[in-house]
């Protein structure tokens, strides 16, 4: 039985990790053909995580990260339109996990008058929420990761280990069917992994230019049922690979409140 393209890429991607490739020679390695191997490499350019050389293809180079607020600032009305969606997946008496990134950002400052517990290492958050009298809020501690304005590390790790919640609310520099959330820094993944794995249920906000992006290097694995919330149907085909990774997806309304 051939090989099914997920591990093929997977593995594509593993021998990309240590260097160039050359087409004919891993096509030998994996005992397919020279074209299969090339259309392997096409989807894997098309999500951005390889970039073609002749007659082979290297890892793509990770983009440089932006700030907190320059990553505010870029589909600014999409990442409302998803705050607003995913506040009908919230429950007032709720605990929350609320992950750092803008998104989330988006989403958190809406919450200000729910009942609800919330865990958080998203400092940026702290101004909206410290003064809500019906919320309680729990800031993981640790070391400052001044581009997000979030906390990580194992303090935070630590802090995290002793708490559950009902809802972890996601997000990241990419989301990729078959492969997880991705970012820049392990560090990020662990405690993304672990907010996961600490909650019964997982919503990922994601605005759809983060839909098989796969620029950074460092990946934290999808439960194998979660809820994805954006802005738009489309692409039809990154959406429909998702959803057989286990995706509910919800399409936010883009008009403005």
């Amino acid at each position: 039985m051939s090989m099914r393209s997920r591990e093929r890429r997977t593995l594509l991607l593993e021998a990309l990790s240590v260097g160039e490739i050359d087409v004919d020679e891993i096509a030998e390695r994996l005992k397919v053909s020279a074209s299969t191997v090339r259309r392997d490499l096409q989807h894997l350019s098309a999500t951005r995580a390889v970039r073609r050389t002749y007659g082979g293809a290297i890892l793509a180079s990770h983009p440089p990260e932006t700030t907190l607020t320059e990553r505010l600032a870029v589909n600014g009305a999409e990442k409302r339109a998803i705050a607003r969606a995913a506040l009908d997946l919230v429950e007032d008496g709720d605990t929350l996990i609320l992950d750092a990134g803008s998104t989330v950002a988006a989403f958190g400052q809406l919450l200000a008058r729910r009942r609800l517990r919330i865990i958080t290492n998203n400092l940026a958050l702290l101004p909206f929420l410290a003064e809500a009298a019906d919320l309680e809020l729990v800031v993981l501690g640790g070391a400052l990761r001044a581009t997000s304005m979030s906390t990580i590390g194992p303090l935070a790790v630590e802090g995290l280990r002793l708490m559950t919640a009902d809802r972890a609310i996601m997000s990241a520099d990419g989301v990729v069917a078959g492969r997880g959330l991705c970012e820049v820094s392990l560090d990020q993944v662990i405690l993304k992994s672990l907010m996961m794995r600490q909650s019964r249920e997982v919503i990922v906000l994601a605005d759809t230019s983060k839909l098989g992006r796969a620029e950074q290097s460092a990946w934290a694995p999808l439960p194998r049922n979660w809820t994805l919330v954006t802005d738009s149907p489309e692409p039809k085909e990154q959406l429909r690979r998702l959803s057989e990774a286990g995706a509910d997806i919800r399409i936010a309304d883009g008009r403005e409140a």
